[in-house]
């Protein structure tokens, strides 16, 4: 007798779930690819590029307006070749994330200042580009308040606000750099860095400056420890400042999870660049 019953269902093959490690490890390259190549964290832990960045800062870079080396990598990992693939020049004033020997291992933030062929110099605290002096006007004071982030450079821009809190103020001014690229720096007086000597930016180099002209080791200043960073290869570029994501005065502790909230400086994140 012939059997008419029917033919059991094809199975379907059952996927296997990835385990725990091959998840972490996926999820570990795609945060490299991301931090790579889209955007990376950076955080500001001095005061050279006051008023524009406090220390306490966190902010986005994006990683791919000029292009890609080795130093676009988390720790500068040799994957990628010393010389930039889809390279292109930074424009003057932008905020920038560099690094530079002999200090490789560390992030650095400046502002383009000199691009190639350019010739820069500093006579009284006025910056001369190109023999031209840019322009310079003095607007409203710089306040920022006294926090764990932030100490007054000497007591004499210390000051305090009407309801008591202390605070810096420091002389303030709008630089226009040609072509109309406007941004504030800071000028504390008469200091020796006030004048600096004519320097020529050669092919593949950027002079790079703080905006807190008298508390910035720079590009006037050769690159070695704890001293400057001297002209700054376009190879070393990592990315550029695009937008505020946290900012903290410094005075959060683990262990009072409501001060993770008092010390955020709302009115900065999300601004950008």
């Amino acid at each position: 007798m012939q059997d008419t019953s029917p033919a059991p269902a094809a199975q379907k093959p059952v996927k296997k779930e990835d385990s725990f490690p091959v998840f972490l490890l996926k999820l570990v390259v795609l945060v490299a690819i991301f931090r790579s190549f889209i955007f990376s964290p950076f955080n500001i832990p001095s005061e050279s590029m006051l008023p524009g960045l406090q220390n306490g800062d966190y902010l986005l870079a994006a990683k791919w307006p000029y292009g890609y080396s080795r130093h676009s990598l988390p720790f500068s990992v040799g994957l990628l070749p010393e010389t930039r693939v889809m390279a292109s020049t930074p424009e003057r004033g932008d905020v920038v994330i560099f690094k530079q020997p002999p200090l490789n291992d560390i992030d650095y933030i400046k502002r383009v200042i000199g691009l190639p062929g350019d010739t820069v110099a500093m006579k009284g605290g006025v910056l001369i580009l190109n023999g031209q002096p840019v322009p310079k006007e003095r607007i409203e004071d710089f306040e920022i308040a006294v926090s764990p982030n932030t100490r007054c450079y000497s007591v004499q821009f210390a000051a305090k606000l009407a309801d008591g809190s202390d605070v810096c103020r420091y002389p303030q001014y709008k630089e226009t750099l040609p072509g109309g690229r406007t941004y504030n720096v800071l000028d504390l007086g008469p200091r020796a860095q006030d004048d600096a000597p004519a320097v020529v930016v050669p092919e593949g180099h950027l002079f790079l400056m703080g905006d807190n002209r008298d508390n910035s080791e720079d590009s006037r200043f050769p690159a070695e420890p704890r001293r400057g960073i001297g002209l700054v290869p376009q190879d070393n570029l990592v990315g550029r400042a695009s937008v505020m994501m946290w900012s903290t005065d410094g005075s959060a502790e683990w262990v009072k999870p409501w001060t993770w909230f008092s010390a955020a400086r709302w009115n900065r994140i999300g601004g950008g660049f």
